[in-house]
């Protein structure tokens, strides 16, 4: 079974208590309601050979890339992250040195981003390295003011923005040592309506099909207003490409209205470019847009486990 598939399978089978859990399976982070606090978790993993390569990457590498995707999680709700726990099982025989840099790792972005790992598990098997990470949050706002953004908000007429570059995150560090879009995120929702967002971690184009699937909406991008990463090289064509269906870049994926956008994209309020790459349409499915003005089918091609 695909991952979507299975996932899919999960959400049929949910039935909360919406007083209780506001938001469950399918976004970024699920809602637990506590009183008139909310609590937002997330789940990660990374293993070896799936999400990076030990042997390549080292272990401090592991340890903190399984603590950023889960930030990554936080931010792409415009929430702030309370606290972290983590699992590590580990090969056998596996040096306690490395062991202890997988923890350096965890700490050194936790501590950067005030989450501090108050908890979770370690084990062993005959396996290859696993390690997962789950972290709490809460929402932004001195009074907590600022609702949580979820995927399901995207209307007809709004502009689909990214922040940063595009593509190649494999080929470079960026899947390593991305910076989870926290402050954006906070800043973005502070500052003007965003009606959906998500992080860009199976790819752009599968990504924004989450976004329209749960806004029953579809999507235009225009593929000479994709941010590329500068390391991409050779056929624009290829570039483009990769921008679209790399995935790992962990940006923020997020829909505001024309007006917002302009302001935005005028202003640049961030840290980190923003750069408007499409629009929100009535009809099913994505559109592409090319350079030369043909428009063509977009398949929500990205990483899924189980393919």
């Amino acid at each position: 079974m695909r991952e979507l598939e299975f996932i899919e399978w999960i959400q049929g089978r949910s039935n909360f208590d919406a007083t209780k859990v506001p938001v469950g399976p399918g976004d970024d982070c699920a809602i637990v309601r506590l009183g008139d606090k909310d609590l937002l978790a997330t789940t990660d993993q990374v293993l070896d050979g799936v999400h990076i390569v030990l042997d390549r990457h080292g272990p401090r590498a592991a340890g903190r890339k399984v603590i950023a995707r889960s930030l990554s999680d936080i931010a792409a709700m415009a929430a702030i992250p309370l606290a972290a726990v983590a699992t590590a099982t580990l090969p056998g025989e596996f040096p306690a040195t490395d062991a202890e840099e997988i923890y350096r790792g965890m700490r050194e972005i936790a501590d950067e981003y005030h989450c501090p790992i108050v908890g979770g598990d370690v084990a062993s098997w005959d396996g290859p390295l696993c390690l997962t990470s789950t972290v709490f949050g809460r929402r932004a706002g001195v009074t907590g003011g600022v609702e949580p953004v979820v995927r399901s908000g995207a209307k007809v007429g709004d502009a689909v923005c990214v922040t940063g570059v595009l593509g190649g995150a494999w080929k470079s560090s960026k899947h390593l040592e991305f910076t989870p879009r926290i402050a954006e995120a906070v800043e973005l929702a502070i500052s003007c309506r965003i009606r959906s967002m998500i992080d860009i971690s199976d790819s752009l184009a599968r990504d924004l099909q989450h976004i329209c699937t749960a806004s029953g909406v579809g999507a235009e991008i225009v593929a000479n207003d994709l941010p590329l990463n500068p390391d991409l090289t050779g056929d624009p064509s290829d570039a483009v490409n990769a921008a679209l269906h790399d995935g790992e870049d962990y940006e923020l994926l997020f829909t505001v209205s024309q007006a917002w956008a302009r302001k935005l994209c005028d202003r640049q309020p961030l840290t980190v470019p923003i750069t408007r790459i499409g629009t929100i349409v009535q009809a099913r499915g994505l559109t592409l847009i090319s350079s030369d003005g043909r428009r063509s089918d977009l398949e929500p091609i990205g990483w899924e486990h189980g393919t």
